[in-house]
């Protein structure tokens, strides 16, 4: 049990690099353009595109443009899959906490088995729960948003003179 406890106090390991003010001026400008279009879109089309997990990816994808969980793949395909796990969950099992627990427990484990992880995405079963979303939640906003994250992020980040984004597409 010794051991255990002492797991609790963490290995030490360094913090990563506090972020430049130019860095944190680039994220805010780039996330303010990608959730904007999204926005944009919305107010156009009169269909519900904004996701409140777009606003953790635009974390990832303008803070973190290297992390593998940032990468258009994971992007796309995370947000996919989870909302399509939480449709499926929400439409055939039911609409109660235990459907809700195990749709976002086998949407992680299949971002983990076909290597698309992305966090934020973790949120979109219990979204499409809480909202009672149908199907047509899968094409607006998971899909185009996604879409639209990834496109802002290309153009957007590689802008900047230090940045090479995406690191991989598959």
């Amino acid at each position: 049990m010794n051991n255990y406890l002492k797991k609790f106090i963490g290995q030490k390991e360094k913090i990563y690099d506090k972020s430049t003010l130019k860095e944190i001026v680039f994220t805010f400008i780039g996330s303010f353009i990608a959730i904007a279009t999204i926005g944009y879109f919305t107010k156009t089309y009169e269909n519900l595109l904004v996701m409140g997990s777009f606003g953790a990816s635009c974390v990832l994808l303008f803070g973190f443009p290297k992390s593998p969980f940032s990468q258009p793949r994971n992007v796309i395909f995370g947000h996919f899959i989870s909302s399509f796990v939480g449709l499926l969950f929400f439409h055939f099992v039911g609409s109660d906490y235990m459907s809700m627990a195990l749709a976002l427990s086998t949407a992680i484990a299949l971002m983990m088995l076909t290597k698309t992880v992305h966090p934020p995405a973790g949120s979109n079963p219990l979204i499409i729960f809480l909202l009672g979303a149908n199907w047509d939640y899968l094409v607006f906003p998971t899909l185009i948003g996604s879409i639209i994250l990834v496109i802002v992020g290309l153009f957007y980040n590689n802008l900047h003179k230090n940045r090479v984004y995406p690191t991989y597409w598959y």
